[in-house]
């Protein structure tokens, strides 16, 4: 891994733009400021893992929501 390459590549690659709000949206209500110009190595870890957290929660959410609304159309 310490290669430099990028191994978490999207599955949807037109996702990015979608999670990148996210980012900013979640920095936001944590009352964090996401750097301008996109350099992440002067944040605390704890702030970038908070960020992160959020959006693993909410992206389970939002998958959970939609799955059980599969499952209700289907019945």
């Amino acid at each position: 891994m310490g290669t430099g390459s990028k191994s978490n590549t999207l599955v949807v690659p037109q996702a990015n733009q979608a999670l990148e709000q996210l980012k900013f949206e979640v920095a936001q209500e944590l009352g964090i400021s996401i750097p301008q110009d996109g350099y992440y190595g002067f944040m605390a870890t704890r702030d970038t893992g908070a960020i992160g957290g959020h959006i693993t929660r909410r992206l389970v959410q939002i998958a959970e929501q939609s799955l059980a609304g599969q499952s209700q159309s289907r019945r």
